[in-house]
């Protein structure tokens, strides 16, 4: 396997955690609140769903198409949604929940980029 196929299945594995992650946000986000972040406002739940729906969006088309413009422009979107929830970290009611999915959008934008394929189009292994 070469250095960019090795990176585009890489990209496509952090691709299908975040569906992964999309789609548990989606379909549960009550249990997911009611783990993490116990304070969030029951009124504000749909917040949750909405941000899974992004999630599943955004890497589904990065599963679809890995290539490093796309990965960029979802690194961009990741880092957008971290610096949203800076103003939010030090709420009794919104911290927690800023705090882990601010962070774990900045985590998944910093290894997103650093393991994105290179550009152009992948060679044939030879060997």
């Amino acid at each position: 396997m070469t250095t960019a196929n090795g990176r585009r299945g890489t990209t496509r594995l952090l691709a299908c955690l975040g569906l992964a992650s999309g789609l548990v946000l989606v379909t549960r986000p009550e249990q997911v609140l009611d783990r993490l972040a116990p304070a969030f406002p029951a009124e504000r739940r749909g917040l949750v769903r909405v941000l899974g729906a992004r999630l599943l969006v955004q890497h589904g088309a990065v599963l679809a198409v890995p290539h490093r413009r796309l990965v960029r422009l979802g690194s961009a979107v990741d880092l957008l949604h971290a610096a949203s929830m800076v103003p939010l970290v030090a709420s009794p009611r919104y911290g927690r929940a800023a705090r882990i999915s601010g962070g774990l959008a900045a985590a998944y934008a910093a290894v997103a980029l650093g393991l994105a394929p290179p550009n152009g189009r992948a060679t044939p292994s030879s060997g």
